[in-house]
């Protein structure tokens, strides 16, 4: 009797892990193979049957060759896998069509391919990419923005370092569509996208989200020493290099928008510990503020009441000649008015 049932529970084990690879086998070949449309549902259908006769010919004890035959063809799929990689020239969209490239020299870092687009709907806007300069010396604050579209637990991560010349330039790792390209997060488990850094004006990457595609977004001022700010933000200026030089893959579960500020910060701040909330992004604030690097003397919930920037940053269409990056701070914990 003991031996059927562990017979009985191998099988169990065998077949759970024959399906969930025939599963991710039918995603890759959806979203990687280049085929047209029937051909990729005519290699999702047959690779589905090739899983499936495994498992019945399992379970009618002829395991043997067909497993072998299943774990051969598992094996040159991942070949193929293996095969496929990220790149530089596509037809990206007008957003992320340039690379960011900064220059360090000294104390000042030129950036070359700041966004500075005027929006006024997310197919209609001017594309302008700015050379600016920023003086390390002058660096005087950095802010962690979550916008917000789909329930509290997904939400984009922006980051935000402002300096004492009136200069703010906001950091986001984003998809690199193409044009025509839309995000989708389980296209990014299966190399649909390759990783982007934008760096931009705020009056763009942020009013972009408030004011035209109606994301809810929330601003935190972060406690770091200067010089952790300025790690930081070589950080950025590390990873922008890094992704001219070699482009990569989105993945949205290990390179996303909030698992790549985590790796930066970590080397600036060494001992910050994981947590599930690095994964759903929507509680990063939480995650920030039980370890110490919100305005301290706060509640969360004071925090998150005060740092809701998007009534303050649809306010300003209506406010011509307003400074948009002070106009969105009024009443944030942690600024100095």
């Amino acid at each position: 009797m003991l031996r059927i049932l562990l017979r009985s529970l191998g099988r169990l084990l065998v077949s759970f892990a024959v399906l969930l690879s025939a599963a991710w086998a039918c995603a890759a070949l959806w979203y990687q193979l280049p085929a047209t449309l029937p051909v990729k549902v005519g290699a999702m259908v047959l690779w589905g049957l090739f899983g499936l006769a495994a498992i019945v010919l399992l379970w009618r004890g002829k395991a043997g060759r067909s497993l072998l035959a299943y774990a051969i063809g598992f094996v040159v799929l991942l070949e193929w896998w293996g095969t496929i990689a990220p790149s530089q020239h596509r037809e990206w969209a007008d957003d992320v069509a340039r690379h960011l490239k900064p220059r360090v020299e000294g104390n000042v870092v030129t950036m070359e391919n700041v966004r500075n687009f005027d929006w006024r709907s997310d197919t209609d806007y001017t594309v302008r990419w700015d050379t600016r300069r920023y003086d390390l010396d002058r660096l005087r604050s950095v802010d962690v923005s979550l916008s917000y579209w789909t329930g509290p637990a997904i939400a984009h991560t922006l980051v935000s370092f402002g300096f004492d010349d009136g200069q703010f330039v906001t950091f986001s790792i984003e998809i690199r569509k193409e044009r025509g390209e839309s995000f989708s997060s389980v296209g990014g488990f299966f190399k649909q996208f390759e990783n982007s850094l934008v760096a931009a004006d705020e009056h763009d990457i942020l009013r972009v989200r408030t004011n035209v595609r109606g994301e809810d977004v929330y601003m935190y001022r972060v406690r770091l020493p200067q010089a952790e700010m300025r790690s930081l933000f070589l950080g950025y200026v590390g990873e922008a290099n890094a992704l001219a030089r070699a482009p990569s893959f989105y993945n949205t579960l290990t390179a996303n928008c909030t698992t790549i500020v985590y790796s930066l910060a970590r080397h600036v701040v060494p001992g910050l510990p994981m947590d599930y909330r690095l994964l759903a992004s929507g509680y990063l604030p939480e995650y920030l503020h039980d370890v110490g690097g919100l305005t301290p003397g706060l509640s969360m919930d004071a925090l998150r009441a005060g740092g809701r920037i998007t009534d303050r940053a649809i306010a300003t269409d209506q406010q011509p000649g307003v400074n948009f990056s002070q106009a969105i701070r009024h009443g944030l914990p942690g600024v100095t008015p």
